[in-house]
């Protein structure tokens, strides 16, 4: 039965999906339980969730099952993300330990994870055994692979999450056509993000193998890559990427700017066509902004006299840059320190993301893109109104109502970023917690609702959101869900009508 021909939602159709995603997150959970036993930490965390996540998934699995339609592909992608973030918090109130023993803390750390935010309340690392923060990053990965599949399989068929602007950026007809069944496209989209991900323990551990990372083990190559493809940012090191080595840090930048490229054009390079990426617009403005606001941002840091060396300077700029335009959100260097201006630059690149497809969060190059160019569009026709000059995306033609959907999409996603601000400062923050400047409230607001992470002052890369109000960090968790799966899911559940025939 097709969803048109159905009056209401069919909830037990999104409750089983659920289910079946509910019940495979037994896996993470064993495997990080045998990861605990190999270290000899307490294995309860784990074993207990995991038994838990198994009978309510497979209680949900078995509920009645039609084919996904619109409605119920809406109400399953905005749950699965509020599900998983439940489950992810059970390990870390179970264990018990630090400022994660709270409910509050537990589920906004855990939110943080799944939604590849990387914002913590984790102030004291040591606290935590290292199949703790294990888990942490493998929150962050299985988020970012998570987005990633069910964009292909799911949001593009709600047209949410700029997936037709994504088809025509890639050059592919139809994403979920990349190969003919959406299953094996999905797959093939896996296995990239899966041999990202161990590319990356494979350059580091050559690294520490001819001296260059005294400081790297296994597992930190493990953890780090975890959180640096996923874009996620999550470290088992209090000082994050501080901890390392200069080429330590110039080996990590590749893979977080792969991470938020575009992984259907990353597949089509992994088959030698170099073609697609050449030709995308996305890609070039992506690469473009990035080294703008580098450039800025080291040509600030030159100024006030941050640095005295050209290296430090060129490393920690780009570093930071695409650590945080990708959303990824690792630190080399407290930047708290660093001058208002290069400060600005990075509070900027919390707007940008990358690119559609990815996974990445934040508005997306994509979005930026189409703007500019429908703005350009539009001054033209001012002064020419009988011309018709659509707007163009690598020669294809973008609709006039997916242009007008993404005016729409930044918009809101800015109102929803300033009433944000002024809850955290004025209703909340200002009166009941810590002394936060305007500033650092649009930088916290920003780096929540986009996903980005750290901000700045008490929430900055070597800071954590503990001292916030319970009412603040609750309001940080449902922007970054909201964030995370890009607004409109969770604003058409809002609808009444959706609810109704």
């Amino acid at each position: 039965m097709s969803s048109l021909a159905r009056t209401t939602v069919d909830w037990r159709t999104s409750l089983s999906l659920i289910g079946t995603v509910t019940k495979a997150l037994t896996l993470p959970l064993v495997g990080t339980a045998l990861v605990a036993a190999a270290y000899r930490e307490p294995l309860a965390p784990f074993v207990g969730p995991a038994a838990l996540t198994l009978s309510a998934g497979s209680a949900l699995e078995r509920l009645e099952r039609d084919d996904l339609g619109l409605r119920e592909g809406y109400l399953m992608v905005a749950l699965t993300w509020f599900v998983i973030a439940l489950v992810g918090a059970l390990p870390f109130l179970v264990a018990g330990e630090g400022t994660l023993a709270t409910p509050v803390n537990a589920l906004f750390e855990s939110t943080s994870g799944v939604t590849t935010t990387g914002a913590t309340v984790v102030g004291d690392f040591s606290v935590h055994g290292r199949s703790i923060h294990l888990w942490r990053a493998l929150l962050q990965w299985i988020g970012g692979l998570g987005i990633l599949l069910i964009a292909v399989a799911v949001l593009s068929q709600l047209s949410v999450g700029g997936a037709q602007l994504m088809e025509t950026e890639s050059q592919t007809q139809d994403v979920n056509k990349l190969t003919p069944r959406i299953e094996e496209t999905a797959r093939l989209l896996g296995w990239v993000y899966v041999g990202l991900t161990l590319l990356m323990v494979a350059v580091w551990m050559a690294l520490r193998s001819v001296g260059l990372a005294p400081a790297v083990t296994l597992y930190d190559a493990v953890a780090h890559a975890f959180t640096a493809v996923s874009t996620a940012g999550f470290s088992p090191r209090a000082d994050s990427m501080g901890a390392f080595s200069p080429a330590v840090q110039w080996a990590t930048i590749p893979f977080m700017f792969l991470g938020a490229t575009n992984f259907v054009l990353l597949y089509h390079l992994t088959q030698g066509d170099l073609s697609r990426l050449r030709d995308s617009d996305e890609f070039r403005f992506y690469l473009q902004v990035v080294l703008g606001l580098t450039g800025l941002t080291a040509l600030f840091l030159v100024a006030s006299g941050q640095f005295r060396s050209v290296e430090p300077v060129v490393r920690h700029a780009l570093f930071q840059v695409v650590s945080i335009l990708t959303t990824t959100g690792y630190a080399t260097v407290d930047f708290n320190a660093w001058s208002p201006a290069a400060k600005n630059m990075l509070f900027l690149a919390m707007f940008s993301g990358g690119m559609a497809g990815s996974t990445t969060c934040s508005i997306k190059t994509i979005r930026w893109l189409v703007v500019l160019k429908g703005f350009r569009r539009d001054l033209f026709t001012e002064v020419h109104p009988d011309a018709i000059r659509p707007v163009r995306l690598s020669g294809n033609v973008v609709d006039d109502a997916v242009v007008r959907d993404i005016y729409a999409y930044v918009l809101l996603s800015l109102v929803l970023f300033v009433l944000l601000t002024v809850f955290v400062v004025v209703a909340d923050a200002a009166s009941a917690g810590p002394e936060i400047s305007e500033f650092e409230a649009l930088g916290a607001a920003a780096a929540t609702f986009f996903n980005v992470g750290p901000a700045f002052g008490a929430a900055g890369p070597y800071g954590d959101y503990a001292g916030f109000p319970v009412t603040t960090k609750v309001a940080f968790i449902v922007m970054m869900w909201v964030g995370r799966i890009e607004i409109v899911p969770v604003l058409v559940l809002l609808t009444p009508t959706f609810w109704r025939s």
